[in-house]
């Protein structure tokens, strides 16, 4: 069975910076399409960033230019590096991948960004 397992949420001051990670663990054959999601409070889950298993990258128009995410195939993991964080990007955050050819689901890290 595999799992993803996300970390780096935190606190921050609105401008700062956090850097999330998505590991994937387990008897996996294929590391696809990796994706961060968020949801905030009262508000529905939404597509923040996304990379192919060729690293093309898309994002949402409110974080292009602040964040970036990224993959390490050898590891198994997704990253994304969030900067200048401003109060709306708080919400969980949760990261999705295509692994084995089946949608996984990380359950969620919380990111609070407020001064």
């Amino acid at each position: 069975q595999v799992q993803l397992v996300e970390s780096g949420g935190g606190l921050v001051q609105p401008g700062g910076s956090l850097r999330l990670s998505c590991a994937a663990s387990g008897m996996i054959f294929s590391f696809g399409t990796g994706a961060w999601y968020r949801q905030a409070p009262g508000k529905q889950r939404e597509l923040v960033a996304a990379v192919t298993s060729g690293a093309s990258t898309n994002y949402a128009d409110s974080v292009k230019g602040r964040f970036t995410i990224s993959r390490d195939d050898a590891e198994y993991t997704v990253y994304l590096q969030m900067n200048s964080l401003k109060p709306e990007d708080t919400a969980v955050y949760y990261c999705n991948v295509i692994l084995n050819r089946k949608e996984s689901w990380g359950k969620g890290t919380l990111v609070t960004v407020s001064s």
